[in-house]
């Protein structure tokens, strides 16, 4: 061990083109992993900031908020099963948005205009007034503050911004959040074909009291099959796009993970060999296979780590100048030390394609060839 830290110390050059690789891999690590949950966070933010345990959908919706309408009589029926602690009603609508101070602007604001009962993480248990509306922070990008006024949808309904909330976005669209009122009379005014009378609403969130599986079974139950009741993870999951995208990068990182291996495995593949009479050596007075190889593994593992300080590094660096509501990227405590976990594995595996060598080295025949 003594011998293989000495080394990446006192021969630092025989190491840096591997470590130039590997940190290149581990940016791409890093860079994919945030893309990723950027790409989720701005999905699924609305429903991860429920205070629910439940969405309930109308059974033709195909789990889909947009497409879901649920009737008093259905709200009333689910109200009435046991384990159901609380609903609130959720509603939802899609629009283009214009600057109220640039009402021709050509560019539109995706936004995703969002009425509540129930309080998300961040909102005030009173909705905003009528006309009002608490906006994700993504929609500052696009220059708007407080005060401002936006005009959604072809109807060009003005409503008031009268605060911010961070994370709640919905569908990569910036949320709008609004009263149930307010949310009816823009979809009245932009989408007369999808009109609400005063008691129904998109779909239900519910608050549950035991278990939620089981609870929802029963809600499904109670409303004849009126509905379709997801728990809160499986609601996200059901999000258009989320498992695809996952999926998706997921493999992409699981190709960079693969290569920084065999990046790893012929780069110490070709340093055992250049050390084959110097192990030799060692052998001879004694050193034993798994001292050997465990120095070996010892510089993978340094290596993986040095590549991965430099891509924290370059991730936060480069999180800190992209600004909110542009590009996509969110870097976490959790996906750097995947990141680096995923590296140092590679790094184990890759160079273990040396012990085999490493053990195959005859102390004589190594010292014959060197002399």
């Amino acid at each position: 061990m003594k011998l293989a830290l000495r080394e990446l110390r006192r021969r630092p050059g025989r190491f840096l083109a591997a470590t130039a690789v590997l940190t290149v891999l581990a940016v791409l690590l890093m860079f994919l992993g945030g893309l990723l949950d950027g790409l989720l966070a701005g999905a699924t933010g609305a429903y991860r900031a429920q205070p629910a345990d439940a969405i309930v959908y109308s059974t033709n919706a195909r789990e889909s908020l947009v497409r879901s309408r649920i009737e008093a009589p259905i709200r009333d029926a689910v109200e009435g099963v046991d384990g159901v602690a609380e609903v609130g009603g959720l509603g939802s609508i899609q629009l283009g948005a214009r600057p109220g101070s640039d009402p021709d602007a050509r560019e539109l604001i995706s936004t995703a205009l969002l009425g509540y009962e129930m309080a998300p993480r961040g909102l005030p248990d009173e909705p905003p007034g009528e006309g009002q509306v608490i906006a994700d922070t993504t929609l500052k990008a696009d220059d708007i503050e407080v005060g401002d006024t936006l005009l959604l949808g072809p109807a060009r309904t003005e409503v008031e911004v009268v605060g911010f909330v961070e994370d709640t976005n919905y569908a990569g669209q910036t949320a709008l959040w609004a009263s149930l009122d307010t949310w009816r009379s823009v979809t009245e005014a932009n989408r007369p074909d999808r009109v609400f009378a005063d008691d129904a609403v998109a779909a239900l969130v519910v608050r549950i009291d035991g278990d939620a599986s089981s609870i929802t079974e029963a809600i499904d139950e109670a409303t004849e099959g009126a509905t379709d009741t997801l728990t809160l993870d499986a609601a996200i999951e059901a999000l258009p796009g989320v498992s695809q995208q996952r999926s998706t990068f997921n493999q992409i990182i699981g190709v960079t993970t693969v290569i920084a291996l065999v990046v790893v495995g012929l780069f110490f593949a070709l340093i055992t060999v250049e050390r084959t009479a110097l192990y030799g050596i060692l052998k001879a007075i004694g050193g034993s296979s798994r001292t050997l190889f465990g120095g070996v593994l010892l510089q993978a593992v340094l290596l993986a780590l040095i590549a991965s300080a430099l891509a924290t590094a370059a991730a936060v660096a480069l999180a800190s100048v992209i600004p909110p509501g542009t590009l996509p990227f969110v870097v976490t405590g959790q996906r750097i030390l995947t990141s680096v976990v995923l590296m140092v594995v590679a790094a184990m595996v890759g160079c273990a394609f040396s012990l085999r060598r490493v053990l195959r080295i005859d102390p004589a025949a190594a010292i014959g060839t060197a002399s």
